[in-house]
């Protein structure tokens, strides 16, 4: 749900400003006419937006902070009702108090948690209502509640220390590409008028930061066009079924950065799939709803092929084995737990041992990258800086 700020004419020729949620501008606009407001404006209200690093409209973090809370009081012994009711009470969060009231009512009139649950996407995603379902046919939620707060917040912390790798490098190119923008459109044609009016030849690599420069101050805004055409019809290929496939195997043959998204992969499919079958799930199940939340196609498509054999009596390991995007390391743990039949304590070492893995080598991303962007700004601002330089130093040495 996305917050928008308005402004309307009541019934009573008085004016409100106030902030509402809809899915959608429109939504919005539509709910304020059937209370019989006079829209005059109504725009996004960006300064009180949730941040969501999850993907569904409530932030992971207050999703995995209710979780943990919602344990603690089930294992004191409170009633379900009462522990939903002081969750609301002290929740900050305005669209997820409301859907905890939702929750509330739809429970008083004799629907199971999960089902509640079910009807709130934009907060609870498959994964978690198939865990409390489990829960509540087993006669386990405590256990289970427990289990995916655990799992929400590994979850998270690996989401960040992947996210936070990316920050620095992200910020450092938009500055220098920011500052060679504002070097060659403004910068350097004063140093180019300097030049002409001495006459003679310039050295070649001021000819070329000048050509530059003159071809960005001619083509600036039909640039800035072509790019917000390509990235609008990149982001439309990237949202249908092909596209979605094609990037999804870039990023995981990317050099470096392909590598860790595997073992983030990796390490969210074991233990999503550990959790789901030590809360009592069954396999077929859990491995489908492994797969839609693995966050890439190409190992949802592998997954879902794996699932497929073994509702043909496959063991687990085989089918796994097939599909060349597990490392043989993870199936060879996975053979060797269904054979001592501790599918779910070996599925969780792999994947301890694969956060392990993605946070050394986010640390060592961070080393490489440091460097490598120092020399890159080097190369880049410093080439600039000496091919302005250079016909200075020829006149001064003419001089001399």
């Amino acid at each position: 749900m996305a917050k928008f700020k308005y402004k309307a004419k009541m019934k009573d020729g008085k004016m409100k400003e106030d902030r509402i949620e809809a899915p959608d501008i429109e939504k919005a606009r539509q709910i304020l006419k059937s209370q019989g407001m006079q829209v005059l404006s109504i725009n996004r209200d960006w300064a009180n937006m949730d941040i969501n690093i999850g993907g569904g409209g409530i932030p992971t973090k207050v999703i995995s902070l209710f979780t943990r809370q919602f344990a603690t009081m089930i294992s004191a012994g409170l009633p379900l009702m009462q522990c939903l009711r002081i969750l609301s009470d002290q929740m900050d969060s305005k669209a997820f108090k409301k859907v905890i009231t939702e929750m509330i009512s739809d429970v008083e009139s004799g629907s199971t948690l999960a089902d509640a649950m079910k009807k709130h996407k934009n907060a609870f995603t498959e994964l978690y209502v198939n865990m409390v379902r489990a829960g509540e046919e087993g006669g386990a939620l405590e256990t289970i509640l427990s289990r995916l707060a655990l799992f929400m917040e590994k979850n998270e912390n690996l989401t960040r220390k992947i996210k936070g790798a990316m920050v620095y490098p992200i910020v450092i190119g938009i500055t220098t590409v920011v500052a060679v923008l504002v070097m060659l459109i403004f910068v350097i044609p004063i140093f180019a008028e300097m030049f002409s009016s001495f006459g003679g030849t310039l050295p070649l690599p001021t000819q070329i930061v000048m050509a530059i420069s003159e071809f960005l101050q001619k083509n600036i805004f039909f640039l800035l066009i072509a790019t917000a055409v390509i990235i609008t019809a990149v982001r439309s290929y990237q949202k249908t079924p092909q596209g979605r496939a094609f990037f999804d195997k870039i990023l995981l043959e990317a050099p470096v950065f392909g590598d860790l998204q595997k073992k983030q992969i990796v390490a969210r499919f074991t233990r999503t799939l550990a959790t789901l079958l030590s809360s009592g799930v069954n396999i077929i199940s859990a491995l489908e709803t492994t797969a839609k939340t693995s966050g890439n196609v190409i190992f949802e498509s592998a997954i879902m092929k794996a699932r497929t054999a073994i509702q043909e009596g496959e063991s687990i390991s085989l089918p796994l084995s097939k599909e060349k995007v597990f490392p043989v390391m993870v199936v060879q743990m996975i053979r060797i737990g269904e054979e001592t039949g501790g599918l779910e304590a070996m599925l969780i070492k792999v994947a301890d041992f694969y956060d392990e893995e993605v946070d050394a080598a986010v640390e060592t991303l961070m080393s490489a990258l440091e460097p490598l962007i120092m020399i890159v700004l080097a190369v880049v601002i410093g080439g600039i800086m000496v091919a302005m330089y250079l016909p200075m130093f020829k006149m001064i040495t003419l001089v001399g």
